[in-house]
């Protein structure tokens, strides 16, 4: 099977791109040729997907099992990969997100039934937009999608709501002893998944035909409290956490900058039914807790200092809120 990745040396994309190669898949990836991690195994394309007139002739002469796209976020985007693909490849996969879904639920449990729309995050309602360019152009011209949404996958990234993802802040505050912001209660129910696990399920989606119009989520089913995510985090690091509980609407209030990512996502419990992956892909099955996977990443992390990035405009704005919180006398 001959698969084409655009990306595929990124936090999620990484993991499922080793196993494609493990499973004897014709893996090529296309990318600016600016990434460090290689994937042995791969070949390698370099062309900017951005300047789709040079891909033309990048491109020539391939024809494509599958094509992913792992770093489209925009309707302009996905209209420019169906004019380049179509008829090029048996199947396309665009990853889209499980911030999504309906933002309030009005469900406990997230299906891929459950609705698209998000008023919050200009980000997800992107991500909307290209899944609705998708099915149309599914719909119409029978363009070969398949659509997955990850939720909150990590590898070499921290999965923290604030102070964490690329950066370092949250470790760094927690070896300091310093506040930590949980947003709201910390009892909401929040799903995390290993990009090794992710990836058993998406390989199993790859040149598989009767996934063509479908949508997936594809996530651990190891559901986990604000709290306990925190207090796992902590534990890896080897300390006792100073946790503040702040709502998240206070926090939205003075940084305007974080209202999609918490009211457009993480301020929700997140439980996901993933009977459809295991239905189509029987071997999918998560099997890293969060209590070790978040491990593997402070070990990555911490083998490399330029990995450990404190932002002080984050840590800035961290202290802000705290202290604002504090002197409304909470």
């Amino acid at each position: 099977m001959k698969v084409l990745f655009i990306g595929g040396t990124g936090n999620i994309s990484t993991a499922t791109s080793r196993l494609a190669v493990a499973r004897g898949i014709d893996l090529y990836l296309l990318n600016r040729g600016k990434s460090t991690l290689k994937v042995p195994g791969a070949k390698s394309i370099v062309g900017d997907i951005n300047a789709p007139e040079q891909l033309e002739s990048v491109l020539a002469g391939h024809r494509w099992d599958v094509v992913v796209n792992w770093i489209a976020f925009t309707k302009e985007e996905i209209e420019r990969d169906i004019k380049l693909f179509a008829g090029k490849t048996k199947q396309y996969i665009f990853i889209s997100s499980a911030s999504a879904y309906q933002k309030p639920a009005t469900h406990y449990l997230i299906t891929e039934s459950t609705p698209l729309f998000n008023p919050f995050w200009q980000y997800s309602r992107d991500k909307i937009a290209c899944e609705d360019a998708l099915m149309s152009a599914y719909r119409n011209d029978g363009f070969p999608v398949t659509i997955v949404r990850p939720s909150h996958t990590y590898d070499t990234v921290i999965p923290a709501a604030l102070g964490g993802w690329t950066e370092y802040n949250i470790v760094d505050r927690l070896r300091k002893g310093k506040k930590i912001i949980v947003h709201g209660d910390g009892t909401s129910l929040w799903t995390l998944t290993h990009s090794d696990d992710f990836a058993i399920g998406f390989v199993g989606l790859l040149g598989h035909p009767k996934a063509i119009g479908h949508a997936f989520h594809i996530t651990s089913d190891d559901v986990l409290s604000w709290n306990q995510v925190y207090e796992g985090l902590a534990d890896a690091v080897g300390v006792a956490p100073n946790i503040v509980h702040i709502p998240s609407d206070f926090i939205c209030q003075h940084w305007p900058d974080q209202t999609g990512n918490l009211l457009g996502d993480k301020a929700h419990s997140a439980v996901f039914d993933n009977t459809k992956i295991k239905t189509f892909v029987p071997e999918f099955k998560a099997t890293i807790p969060f209590h070790q996977g978040i491990r593997r990443t402070l070990g990555w992390l911490e083998a490399g200092p330029s990995r450990q990035v404190i932002n002080p405009e984050t840590e800035k704005e961290l202290d802000k809120i705290v202290e604002k919180y504090q002197q409304h006398g909470q």
